[in-house]
């Protein structure tokens, strides 16, 4: 039994690790590259603009639904508009660079492009209804942001090798760190899932459709786990007959989601803004997993998804994904240990 978990949790990490590293690497580029006070500049305003630009900003950043929290209150704190908050609360951590690869690698190239505009028109609907029923004024933006580098407040440049170092650090380093057990858990369970679930299970206990959506929405709202951690175990699901709608389902609800997340919106932007996006999520997903059904009954045969789902797989030489499995592991491990020394030596 455990070998055979093992073996499927293996297989999955096998699939995703490539386009992990890449993702965390360009992470680590939009980190450093991107100034978050320039950004901020631009959401103060409760406007339909303010709302896309949010949704636009939030959607390659590899923040889960945890750390995008004071990542959202900065935003808020700099000048950003209630409405451009949401916006950016709900599309960066359904998406990211990170688990816009990973989905790719698990779920093919449909699912990922539908997932990267559903989380735009998720975020952009959340924020617009805010700016239409919450009326606020603009706050000022702070003129000087904290350097990514160093954590200074003072104006000052740093040179290209610091700036290189800093995205290696980063991606490998910070994100990896904060990501990389939640993500082998999440595997994991994928593996699990695939080793003991029958093929009937779904059918079975679940049903189909309308039903298993808002099963998975009821599932997936309280439920922490992040958009990387969550496409494993979407991708099992999908295997043993759970419908590629309600998959989609959980991997909006699970990442963007979260019982902290609920509570701080709640505290931080008042409870009109929670119902706001709770409602965006719940209304948006549904019928977007309906729409995403539609799709795939249109481009494939029943019985296809297996094959859907690896057939891809076959772009990268095996050698390379087994590097890269290698060295995706041997990262999390480090960082384990370097954190686990720096603890012990406080």
């Amino acid at each position: 039994m455990i070998s055979g978990i093992i073996k499927e949790s293996y297989f999955l990490l096998k699939a995703m690790a490539p386009y992990l590293l890449f993702g965390f690497l360009f992470a680590g580029i939009l980190h450093i590259f991107i100034s978050t006070g320039t950004v901020s500049r631009h959401l103060g305003r409760s406007s339909l603009l303010s709302v896309v630009t949010a949704s636009l900003f939030g959607i390659p950043l590899p923040l889960c639904s945890c750390s995008v929290i004071p990542a959202a209150m900065s935003l808020r704190r700099e000048g950003a508009s209630r409405g451009a908050v949401l916006s950016f609360l709900i599309s960066t951590p359904t998406t990211g660079v990170d688990s816009i690869f990973a989905t790719y690698s698990l779920l093919g190239g449909l699912f990922t492009v539908y997932r990267i505009i559903a989380s735009f028109i998720t975020g952009v609907l959340a924020g617009a209804a805010a700016n239409i029923f919450i009326k606020e004024e603009p706050t000022p933006a702070r003129e000087v942001p904290k350097c990514k580098l160093c954590d200074e407040e003072k104006e000052h440049v740093h040179g290209t090798g610091h700036r290189i170092k800093g995205v290696f650090s980063y991606a490998f380093g910070d994100l990896l760190e904060d990501t990389g057990l939640a993500l082998l858990a999440g595997i994991l369970m994928g593996g699990v899932i695939t080793y003991f679930l029958p093929e009937t299970f779904i059918e079975t206990y679940l049903g189909s459709g309308l039903k298993e959506m808002f099963i998975m929405l009821l599932v997936g709202i309280p439920m922490y786990v992040c958009a990387t951690a969550s496409i494993p175990i979407a991708a099992a699901l999908m295997i043993k007959g759970l419908g590629p709608g309600a998959a989609f389902v959980f991997l909006v609800a699970g990442p963007a989601t979260n019982i902290v997340t609920m509570s701080v919106v709640a505290k931080n932007m008042g409870r009109k803004a929670l119902i706001i996006y709770l409602g965006s999520i719940a209304v948006s997903s549904i019928t977007l997993g309906l729409v995403l059904d539609k799709i795939f009954t249109y481009f494939y045969e029943p019985g296809s998804i297996h094959f859907m789902m690896h057939a891809h797989r076959r772009i990268i030489p095996d050698w390379l994904t087994l590097a890269a499995t290698v060295l995706l592991i041997a990262l999390i491990c480090r960082n384990f240990i370097v954190k686990f020394l720096k603890k012990r030596n406080q």
